[in-house]
């Protein structure tokens, strides 16, 4: 196949462009770099069967016959979209409809990369797909939440009203090689803090949980989801929690700086 990830220079989505390779396919990333980095790129610079394109996708484009469009164009970090709000809500509206618009007119499979942030501030755990969540629509993190919300919402109305054959995954705390230093999500800020020798910052009493996804397993689950028939949201994460405290101390363990670092708890809010 030829398949076009936007976002393909991002933490992620470069993960997904090796994939794609890996298979067989040919790859055309797009990538306006307002948060990618080329060198996530850059041991792909001379393969024939990757091309990459600096383009906004909230810009109308055609990259030419595409038989696949995977659309994880959008900031991701709590640090990224909220310096650049209007830019996220933007990509996750009109930059999806611009996409979707490109599976449309090449009768292309379309897969939407959400988020379980989508979820807000959970009433349940863990939480099911069928699930609607509890999301503050002014908060700060709304322009997230909500352009990634209306994201689905365009990709089942493509679905329902344009046939286009689409696919949704909501993505949970991934972490792994490319992962950004100081982007604001729990395993990067720890591990960055513990190899710098510093305290590692914990919140409140440290009992809160997240689940965290190795970026190859989630790539694995994100393509085993592009090849199925499933067209309404589907989790993709590990469904084993840890506590704040129980990360740090297992990052600690990992790097191996156990004399340099403790854990400093900081009163929430």
């Amino acid at each position: 196949m030829r398949v076009l990830v936007t976002g393909g220079a991002g933490f992620l989505g470069s993960h997904l462009c090796d994939a794609m390779l890996a298979e067989g396919h040919s790859v055309v990333c797009a990538d306006n770099l307002l948060t990618g980095h080329m060198q996530n790129l850059a041991h792909l610079a001379h393969d024939r069967q990757f091309e990459f394109l600096e383009h906004d996708v909230c810009i109308p484009f055609d990259p030419g016959k595409i038989d696949y469009v995977f659309h994880f164009a959008s900031p991701a970090s709590p640090v990224d979209y909220l310096e650049h709000g209007i830019e996220t809500l933007r990509v996750s509206s009109v930059g999806t409809l611009n996409c979707l618009e490109i599976a449309k007119k090449y009768k292309a499979q379309f897969l939407l990369a959400s988020t379980s942030e989508c979820y807000g501030d959970p009433g349940e755990h863990p939480q099911r797909e069928t699930y609607w969540g509890h999301v503050n629509p002014i908060g700060l993190r709304s322009v997230y939440d909500e352009s990634k919300r209306f994201a689905e919402t365009a990709t089942m109305a493509y679905y329902r009203y344009q046939q286009v054959d689409t696919r949704i995954v909501r993505i949970f705390n991934t972490y792994g090689p490319r992962l950004q230093i100081d982007d604001g999500r729990v395993i990067s800020n720890f591990m960055t803090q513990s190899l710098r020798g510093q305290n590692l910052t914990v919140y409140g009493d440290g009992l809160q949980t997240r689940s965290f996804c190795y970026v190859g397993d989630e790539v694995d689950g994100i393509l085993a989801l592009s090849k199925s028939n499933e067209h309404f949201p589907v989790n993709i994460g590990n469904p084993s929690e840890f506590t704040m405290l129980e990360c740090a101390r297992l990052v600690i363990e990992v790097t191996g700086v156990e004399e340099r670092c403790a854990i400093r708890a900081l009163a929430a809010g």
